[in-house]
């Protein structure tokens, strides 16, 4: 399957069930309301999907699971986050045998490395498969941004694609716009900076509410790309204390707790992370609640 980096790319939450374990039965669930929604991919095992806490038979287990739930209707992406070169090419190699389409990779972890050793790592990891690559450039959490002499090495591996751009400079679209053209897909990945990035030439989004409102999510994508933005603005302005959800140590509990309210998952999430208490708790639900009274009705985006 061709890997189209633009348009929507969920970054799903993994269901556990109340005895810890994968929870398929929710997971397909979610599954497929992002299909039904129109999104145009399914990206495994981010921060969002509580990967750090996942064993390498679940990661694979997951890619399994979503390839028999797409049935081949949108490209199934996994995500690594290795503490090694090694284990990180391992993962991809172990990947594209079992039927991934595509890899994102973030930064080497746990070391603060020097722009030469990222680049390396990238460079590793890319010629050790012929998977299609995202980049991740997140140096507000990850503390190693990936600048643009580095993407000028990087480009030229050819399976290196995309950029899951998470700068929280919405300016730098244009930069890579400028320098590289369509040679860098670039999909925004930060949901509160979402309209204003594919305004400004974003191919797509790699979504975290997507989880909970998969509709609204590619509403938005499509009333952008097709020049409605006033009709977008009005969807987006309802979703932005969500949205806002998105950007906290806790966004896992916090989207969560937004997928229980629409039907979409459970609250459940693996030590050392635990459901939300008392008033950040109570905080996080009247934003949700308060969303849930005055969701917005859709126009028909899927045929804009």
């Amino acid at each position: 399957m061709e890997l189209i980096w633009e348009g929507v790319m969920p970054a799903v939450t993994t269901k556990f069930t109340d005895g810890d374990q994968l929870d398929l039965t929710s997971f397909k669930k979610n599954i497929r309301a992002q299909l039904d929604a129109g999104v145009n991919g399914i990206i495994l095992g981010g921060t969002l999907g509580e990967a750090s806490t996942l064993t390498s038979e679940e990661k694979e287990t997951l890619i399994v699971k979503t390839l028999e739930f797409t049935k081949g209707a949108v490209p199934v992406i996994i995500n690594i986050g290795e503490q090694s070169t090694e284990g990180a090419v391992a993962v991809a190699q172990r990947a594209e045998e079992i039927g991934a389409h595509g890899l994102m990779l973030l930064p080497p972890m746990r070391y603060k490395a020097t722009d030469h050793e990222t680049t390396v790592y990238f460079q590793e990891i890319a010629r050790s498969t012929s998977l299609p690559i995202m980049i991740y450039n997140n140096p507000v959490d990850y503390k190693i941004e990936v600048t643009l002499d580095m993407f000028e090495i990087l480009l030229k591996e050819s399976n290196i694609k995309a950029v899951k751009e998470s700068t929280r400079d919405i300016s730098n679209v244009t930069r890579i716009k400028n320098r590289f053209g369509d040679r860098l897909k670039i999909l925004c990945g930060v949901d509160t900076l979402a309209l204003e990035s594919i305004v400004a030439g974003a191919d797509g989004w790699v979504a975290g509410l997507v989880a909970a409102y998969p509709a609204e999510t590619v509403a938005i994508y499509e009333l952008v790309k097709a020049g409605e933005i006033e009709e977008a603005l009005r969807i987006y302005r309802w979703f932005m204390p969500l949205l806002e959800l998105d950007i906290s140590p806790q966004l896992v509990q916090n989207i969560k707790l937004a997928e229980v309210a629409t039907g979409l998952g459970t609250e459940n999430v693996r030590p050392p992370r635990l459901p939300l208490q008392g008033e950040e708790r109570k905080r996080v639900l009247t934003i949700i609640e308060k969303a849930m009274l005055c969701r917005p009705r859709l126009p028909e985006y899927k045929n804009l």
